[in-house]
């Protein structure tokens, strides 16, 4: 591809808000969470989201289930995290219980709008954070947003980049780690779909769409050019709805938007390919079910990984390590998706996902995270939470799932607010007591010190 050209702006002022102490960029579960604590402290909170609802993967991007908020033996995503999922267990009465519970997408966007509204942070939704303003000391000075009212800028004291891909973080200066450190590739990525008029009895008493029916529809050699592997995990979202993270796409970049746009582009033919494979090959199910949607926002495993004041290691993840400044804890496996020479290797009957060599934690077992890798090294009043936080890659492929993120978010928020108390500075805010009320609020922090008070 040519370079791009450049265009010289005229010189002119945009219209400034300055009235916050808060702003967090993206509306997933790490931004909902950190709006929403940010606002139960008392700041003045606003909340960018591109899209029109709350709750990234989980509503827009149509992923179907929850993983694990345990260990297995124990709630150990508490606070905020914990009351999201039990407002949408409440709401799917018919599911059975367990850790993984399925999504109700209309039910968490409520969730979300009600979790966020309710402490007083306030929305913009269909508005991109477009760039950031620098002050030339290792501050952001502005954020510069563009929507239906043109492009604008705004002002806080301090910033929570929740955009899962670093954006803010990477654009104030950030440096960033992207994907294997030896090739650079990135984890495939995938477009969740939902199918309707599901029978449910032929559904649950018929062969397993993993790994029967999928290895029956892979072997047959008719669906190639649209399903490219075996990866697909259903899950009964609703009445006769099934809810399907399926297919893999290698070699997208989202940070690229015509990168983006091709893997949208294939994930809807991966889709109705799947209906029609599945009407072939398990027809007392799926012979009259209907592709009722496919997900507005693609499913991004990694991208960035913002580099912080501490680096969550794999020996850190094995060695069940506690920190002094934890602001949550983690209990989910290793989980790297296969690369483009794995799949290959696959396809040849061979196996080589580097999933197979990272062990699962035992039942029980956990490892903290630092509030250290929400902290850019070198920006002063920028925080990141989610799947960009500091850390190596396959700790990322661990703690990338939206439980965590919840708490992550709730910490990020508390510890902006306490910042803005102060002059801004993320790195000074005081991780005891920002420990102490993540205690209070229930978070389950077995290793952190909070000052004894």
């Amino acid at each position: 591809m040519n370079p791009m050209k450049t265009f010289a702006l005229s010189a002119r002022s945009l219209p400034l808000d300055d009235s916050w102490d808060v702003i967090v960029a993206g509306g997933g579960p790490a931004g909902c969470t950190a709006a929403a604590a940010a606002a139960r402290e008392g700041a003045r909170t606003l909340l960018f989201e591109q899209t029109g609802c709350l709750g990234g993967m989980g509503t827009s991007g149509l992923l179907n289930q929850w993983m694990s908020f345990t260990d297995w033996n124990r709630m150990i995503i508490r606070g905020l995290g914990e009351r999201v999922f039990e407002a949408c267990r409440a709401g799917i009465p018919h599911a059975p219980k367990g850790d993984c519970q399925p999504i109700d997408t209309e039910l968490l966007k409520r969730v979300y709008d009600e979790l966020v509204t309710r402490h007083g942070a306030e929305i913009r939704f269909n508005t991109f954070v477009a760039g950031v303003e620098t002050d030339g000391a290792g501050g952001v000075a502005a954020l510069l947003v563009a929507g239906k009212a043109g492009l604008q800028a705004f002002r806080a004291g301090v910033y929570i980049d929740c955009t899962g891909d670093g954006d803010l973080a990477a654009w104030a200066g950030a440096e960033a780690h992207r994907g294997d450190p030896r090739t650079g590739e990135l984890m495939p990525t995938t477009l969740c779909f939902t199918l309707g008029n599901v029978d449910p009895y032929a559904y649950q008493h018929g062969p397993p769409l993993w790994p029967t029916v999928v290895e029956q529809i892979v072997g047959s050699g008719r669906y190639t050019a649209d399903i490219p592997d075996r990866f697909l995990v259903p899950v009964v979202v609703g009445p006769g709805l099934i809810g399907c993270n399926a297919g893999h796409q290698w070699d997208v970049d989202s940070a690229d938007p015509r990168s983006v746009s091709r893997a949208l582009l294939q994930g809807r033919r991966t889709a109705k390919a799947f209906r029609d494979a599945l009407a072939e090959f398990h027809p007392r199910a799926f012979a009259n079910s209907h592709l009722v949607a496919t997900a507005a926002a693609l499913g991004v495993r990694e991208s960035r990984r913002i580099i912080g004041d501490y680096v969550l290691t794999v020996d850190d993840y094995y060695a069940r390590r506690g920190f002094p400044d934890e602001i949550c804890r983690n209990a989910y496996c290793i989980d790297i998706h296969p690369s483009k020479a794995e799949h290959a290797d696959e396809l040849d009957g061979r196996t080589r996902n580097d999933t197979a060599r990272y062990a699962p934690l035992k039942p029980g077992e956990t490892h903290g995270i630092p509030y250290r890798c929400l902290t850019p090294r070198g920006i002063r009043n920028l925080l990141v939470a989610g799947r960009c936080i500091s850390c190596e890659r396959p700790v990322q492929g661990a703690v990338r799932i939206m439980p965590i993120c919840l708490a992550m978010g709730e910490a990020a928020g508390l510890a902006a607010a306490l910042a803005v108390r102060g002059d801004g500075d993320v790195h000074a805010v005081d991780t005891r007591r920002l420990c102490r009320r993540l205690v209070e609020e229930g978070g389950f922090l077995p290793d952190a010190d909070t000052g004894g008070a």
